[in-house]
């Protein structure tokens, strides 16, 4: 079973994909990971992509897609896997398709976690964290045990500047104006399929089970 999964900022996908990976006994694929990891390995593509980023540049798709190519073919990915952070246009998603057929697979689910703007804001505005080890809290849902300090370091905790409400904003309505394509593309080929990510992440993901039950997806 080959899943993708959309969202905007702030969706949960991170906490979806990482509780669908266990349940559905598959790898999760986060093209952000893959392209850190390449760099971080010093692999040739991760050279060429850091050629790209140390000027400042977009790593172009073809990158990315051979990214994919090379690590669907590792043996936890032959009962297939959850995709995350690509394809992000029309473009991509027919990339992906080619690159897919050639390899004898297909997608069997696009996952759309559609989530109400005020939810996205009170998500991401609430993020603080800590400037010395890296760790993440939520003024709401993740409180540090001391006001604003971090429990590790003792270090105080700051809010990023992507997270402020006007950024968060921006961020959300680029997100739904480069995702429409993509999803009539998955609605025209009658694999799109949406979840109600507004709730907290333990009913978003019964819901997800419930889903794939009544879809009949069993786990591998």
């Amino acid at each position: 079973m080959i899943i993708v999964l959309f969202g905007p900022p702030g969706a949960g996908k991170g906490t979806q994909a990482k509780l669908l990976e266990k349940y559905l006994k598959i790898p999760h694929i986060s093209t952000g990971d893959l392209l850190r990891n390449n760099v971080k390995e010093n692999t040739l593509l991760g050279q060429e992509a850091k050629s790209y980023m140390n000027k400042g540049e977009l790593v172009p798709d073809k990158l990315v897609t051979d990214m994919i190519s090379l690590r669907i073919k590792d043996s936890d990915a032959k009962m297939g896997f959850i995709l995350d952070g690509y394809p992000r246009n029309d473009v991509q998603a027919k990339t992906l398709d080619d690159m897919l057929k050639a390899q004898k697979m297909n997608i069997d689910i696009a996952l759309y976690f559609d989530t109400s703007k005020d939810i996205v804001v009170t998500r991401l505005s609430g993020r603080r964290v800590c400037t010395k080890c890296g760790t993440n809290y939520h003024v709401k849902n993740m409180p540090p045990k001391r006001d604003m300090t971090c429990d590790n370091c003792g270090v105080a905790l700051i809010q990023r500047d992507d997270d402020k409400e006007a950024t968060i904003l921006n961020r959300f309505n680029v997100y739904l104006k480069q995702s429409t394509p993509v999803l009539d593309y998955y609605t025209k080929q009658k694999k799109l399929l949406k979840i109600d990510a507004n709730a907290e992440a333990e009913e978003v993901f019964g819901s997800l089970k419930e889903t794939f039950s009544n879809l009949n997806i069993s786990r591998s």
